[in-house]
């Protein structure tokens, strides 16, 4: 059975730093990019940062040069850390596993983990 969890979310004040994990269990993480989307109140869930199998990131413009995201594949694990926090990262952030062969494999969410930026 395949399981992605996230954690790590809760809040926090502007300028602050958060670090998400999420683990993907029952799937063979090697053969998955990994990605963190968010979704804010009434906006349309994007893109925040994706990993590749061995490394390779890509960022949203809104984050790139405060957000990191990494991942440990012994562990299954992909984590984001989040620095010099603003109001509006305020969202649900979603973990996201998708795979590398769409073929083969099919992709899978969390069900995602709150972080809210606010004095």
């Amino acid at each position: 059975q395949v399981q992605v969890v996230e954690s790590g979310g809760g809040l926090v004040q502007p300028g602050g730093s958060l670090r998400l994990s999420c683990v993907a269990s029952g799937i063979t993480f090697r053969r998955y990019y990994m990605a963190w989307h968010r979704q804010a109140p009434g906006k349309e869930r994007e893109l925040v940062a994706a990993i590749a199998t061995f490394g390779g990131t890509n960022y949203a413009d809104s984050v790139r040069g405060r957000f990191t995201i990494s991942r440990d594949n012994d562990k299954n694990t992909v984590y984001l850390q989040m620095n010099r926090l603003r109001p509006g990262d305020t969202a649900v952030y979603y973990c996201h596993a998708d795979p590398v062969d769409h073929n083969k494999y099919t992709d899978y969410w969390g069900q995602g983990t709150q972080v809210t930026v606010s004095s």
